[in-house]
C-alpha cells in the first residue's frame, strides 16, 4: 500500500499548477508512440484453504506474505480515433517471489512446526489495457487503466517431477489475469513521462494439486500483484538543420594588381 500512497500525494501536488505553456503540443495528434517501462512490484497468491486438511497435518496457519519483484517492458500506445482513449500493449519481463509459511504440531512434516515455501516466478507478461485519459492542463493529464494479461511463467515447474520428502508448490505455466490501475503524466519538450500504479489479479487458480503435504492444505491459489512504474513514451528530436557555414570570399583585387605591377617592372628584351 505504500505505492498507493505515494502516488496519491504526487497527484494532489500536480493538481494545485498553474497555468503554464504547454509542451510536446503534437503528442496527441500522433496515431501511435513507443516507449519503454521500468518498474518494481509486490507479488503474493490470494490462497482458498482446505480445512479438512489442516486436521491431517495438524496445521494452525497458513500465511502469505508478499514480497518485492521488478519488471521491465516496451510499450506500443495507439489512438483510438480520440485523444482521450488510447490501447496499450507492453510486452514485459518481470521477476516475482511470494513466500506462503506454515505452521503446525506435526515437527515430523515441518521441522520445528515451521515450514516455508518460496514461489518465484521470472513472467513474460502481455498486458492488453485501454486508457481512458483526461484533457490535458499545462503540462499534466491523469487517466485510468481497464484490461488483462496474459503472463506466461518461465520459471514454472509445472512439469517437473515431485519430491515427496522434500515437497515443493506447483503453479501452472499460464495465466489470465485482470488489471486495473491509473497514474499522472508529465511532458517533457520533447517527451512524455509518467508514473503508474496498477494491480492485478488471475481469474482463474494457477494451483496444482499434487497431494504433497505442503499441497494438501490448499484448495487454490489466484497470483496478484502490485505494480509501480516510470513510463518514458514519445521520444522526438525537433527536425532542425545544422546552419551551413559559408566559406570567406577571397577578395582577388590585390593579386591581380600585384600581377600587374610585376609585368610592367620587367625589362624588355
Amino acid at each position: 500500500m505504500k505505492f498507493l500512497l505515494i502516488f496519491c500525494l504526487l497527484a494532489t501536488g500536480l493538481l494545485g499548477q498553474t497555468q503554464k505553456q504547454q509542451r510536446y503540443k503534437n503528442f496527441d495528434k500522433r496515431f501511435i508512440h513507443f516507449g519503454f517501462m521500468l518498474g518494481v512490484n509486490s507479488s503474493d497468491f490470494t490462497v482458498m484453504p482446505k480445512p479438512e486438511a489442516y486436521n491431517q497435518y495438524q496445521l494452525l496457519s497458513l500465511t502469505n506474505d508478499a514480497q518485492p519483484g521488478g519488471q521491465i517492458g516496451i510499450l506500443t500506445t495507439i489512438k483510438l480515433g480520440t485523444p482521450t482513449i488510447r490501447f496499450r500493449f507492453i510486452p514485459t519481463l518481470a521477476f516475482q517471489e511470494r513466500v506462503l509459511t506454515y505452521k503446525s504440531l506435526d515437527t515430523i512434516w515441518f521441522l520445528n512446526g515451521v515450514g516455508e515455501q518460496r514461489v518465484n516466478s521470472t513472467n513474460l507478461d502481455f498486458p492488453m489495457m485501454l486508457q481512458f485519459r483526461t484533457k490535458r492542463y499545462n503540462n499534466f493529464t491523469a487517466y485510468s487503466l481497464l484490461g488483462m494479461q496474459y503472463s506466461i511463467d518461465l520459471q514454472s515447474q509445472q512439469d517437473a517431477s515431485q519430491n515427496f520428502y522434500d515437497p515443493f508448490v506447483k503453479i501452472k505455466k499460464n495465466d489470465w489475469q485482470g488489471q486495473i490501475g491509473g497514474g499522472v503524466e508529465f511532458f517533457a519538450p520533447y517527451f512524455k513521462f509518467a508514473i503508474e500504479l496498477k494491480y492485478s489479479h488471475g481469474f482463474k487458480s494457477s494451483f496444482i494439486q499434487d497431494y504433497t503435504p505442503v499441497s494438501n492444505p490448499i484448495d487454490q491459489l489466484y497470483n496478484r500483484a502490485w505494480y509501480f512504474s516510470l513510463i518514458f513514451e514519445g521520444w522526438h528530436t525537433p527536425l532542425t538543420l545544422p546552419a551551413v557555414r559559408k566559406k570567406p570570399k577571397t577578395s582577388t583585387s590585390w593579386s591581380n594588381a600585384s600581377d600587374k605591377n610585376s609585368r610592367s617592372k620587367r625589362p624588355n628584351n
